[in-house]
């Protein structure tokens, strides 16, 4: 996608941090945007500025986990602007640090509905829609560096985003007949008030075993303040769709770490001369079920079309 002067962008998180910055740089290219949020102040507050700069948007406070919540919101982007987006940007996330020992049911629930949750309310409730449309588009999906790896600290969310990258993966290849690219974005460290996330943690799901204060939360704000503007990780974002790209990975500094990380793995694979003839026939096995399976979908995808 070249152009994105009238096309549609939904963007979750979209009232502040890197989910607001999508909102000012596709606005400012001309795209209509719908930012959709828990906070309804934020939400507020976030369309005054969007609206200030001249930019066409509409704002839906949702709780990304509540699927009819999303369904409902769904319709009313179709009833303001006329069909479902051709952007869908998956950007909402909550974190919160503790050892992953002492991680509770709600700390799961928690964390692991709403990063990858949310995502997959988001794509089951969109993509059909975005089919039928027959239109351009494209979808990026929000991990994190920290899904390529686990952390002892924030384990839940490496998890979580682990497999958000996983599933773009496969919504990669599988919207690619239909034009409509996927991307994964995989940032580290972001200006945003991610720090603050237990302010929306329900209180249903208020049982943790980490150590959540004012201490702890000023700790964090310090650690995101120096984070990568939201404007300009947007900037890579907007890139990524231009290129089709399926990894958005705008952090140099941390590459080293990721290739350490994977050569490691690399290392650990076991040697295939220890059963050459049992290996072939697996890889020819598998190979012949890949083949099939596109033969497949492509005839269903004929068919469709027809």
């Amino acid at each position: 996608m070249q152009d994105f002067a009238g096309k549609i962008a939904f963007i979750t998180g979209g009232a502040n941090g890197a989910g607001f910055g999508q909102a000012q740089l596709f606005g400012r290219a001309g795209a209509r945007i719908v930012i959709a949020d828990i906070r309804a102040d934020a939400l507020g507050s976030a369309l005054q500025r969007l609206r200030g700069e001249g930019i066409e948007a509409h704002g839906i406070q949702l709780d990304l986990t509540d699927r009819a919540a999303y369904a409902a919101a769904a319709d009313e982007v179709e009833q303001v602007f006329g069909g479902p987006p051709q952007l869908l940007f998956n950007t909402a996330g909550v974190n919160t640090f503790g050892p992953t020992e002492a991680s509770t049911y709600e700390d799961y629930d928690w964390v692991m509905g709403v990063n990858l949750g949310g995502v997959i309310n988001g794509m089951v409730t969109f993509v059909p829609r975005m089919i039928r449309s027959g239109r351009e588009g494209h979808i990026v999906s929000t991990a994190s560096v920290g899904g390529f790896q686990g952390s002892a600290a924030a384990a839940i969310y490496c998890a979580a985003k682990a497999g958000v990258i996983n599933l773009m993966e496969s919504y990669r290849q599988s919207l690619a007949p239909y034009n409509i690219g996927v991307s994964v974005l995989c940032p580290a460290n972001i200006n945003s008030n991610i720090g603050r996330s237990t302010d929306t943690r329900p209180e249903r799901l208020a049982n943790s075993g980490y150590v959540v204060d004012d201490d702890t939360i000023r700790s964090l704000e310090g650690i995101y303040q120096h984070g990568m503007d939201p404007v300009e990780l947007a900037e890579h974002v907007k890139r990524g769709i231009e290129e089709n790209r399926l990894y958005i990975l705008p952090y140099p500094e941390i590459k080293a770490g990721v290739e350490k990380h994977f050569q490691e793995i690399l290392d650990a694979w076991l040697p295939m001369e220890a059963d050459p003839e049992g290996a072939a026939k697996r890889t020819a096995a598998l190979q012949n079920w890949s083949r099939e399976r596109a033969e497949m979908m492509a005839r269903k995808t004929g068919a469709n079309d027809a």
